[in-house]
């Protein structure tokens, strides 16, 4: 069986955004169809629909900690509070590998604009940026769960 960061760099690879792609690499702590993890990770590639705010890689990371420890029901507190503490712990870990969690800053670039798509694809940000992101953030997750 592929490990999470090849199930990852496979989907990112092959037609699925950042936010998927660590999505669908964690899909087995989950009862929730991959395919349904999927569509609810769609909109958060390119830092949430191309908007250049928090790093898809980041935010499908935070969907994957509340997957696996986040509060079902209302008085749950400590599975909040433990959702909280990763999350703040993700960040401080992804951040002392890529400075910030904010996909316009990494990328030095625009996606909602034809010209930062033209610099994302001429400078190949794809595979220079995003994949380590991608990559960072499974590995991050791997050692936080």
């Amino acid at each position: 069986m592929p490990d999470k960061k090849s199930i990852a760099i496979h989907h990112f690879f092959n037609g699925y955004n950042c936010s998927q792609s660590v999505v669908a690499a964690f899909a087995d702590i989950s009862d929730v169809p991959k395919e349904k993890l999927l569509k609810l990770a769609c909109g958060f590639g390119g830092g949430m629909g191309r908007l250049g705010e928090t790093c898809g890689a980041v935010t499908g990371a935070y969907m994957v900690i509340g997957l696996k420890h986040g509060q079902e029901a209302p008085d749950d507190g400590n599975s909040r509070e433990c959702t909280y503490t990763l999350v703040q712990n993700f960040e401080t870990a992804f951040k002392a590998r890529h400075h910030t969690t904010c996909c316009l800053e990494l990328l030095g670039c625009s996606l909602r604009t034809p010209e930062g798509q033209e610099k994302f694809k001429d400078e190949d940000l794809k595979n220079k940026i995003c994949s380590p992101c991608v990559e960072s953030a499974v590995g991050i997750l791997e050692s936080i769960l």
